[in-house]
């Protein structure tokens, strides 16, 4: 079973993020974050065939074009 992580702070997010990572972070489902990483607005980095991925910088830039 997978533990949650909270974030509390943007400095102590890795500097690369998962589905399950982001989907912490948000507070959503992990079905959700997939769901997110497919969009082509969201800066999805692909490792490989099957691998998304998401920078730390690009996220919280994504994240705050996405409140206005």
């Amino acid at each position: 079973m997978n533990e949650q992580i909270n974030y509390t702070k943007h400095d102590s997010l890795p500097l690369v993020l998962n589905a399950q990572m982001v989907a912490d972070i948000l507070g959503i489902s992990l079905t959700a974050a997939y769901r997110l990483f497919d969009r082509e607005d969201f800066p999805t980095l692909h490792i490989g065939l099957r691998r998304k991925l998401v920078s730390q910088t690009a996220f919280l830039e994504w994240l705050e074009r996405s409140r206005e």
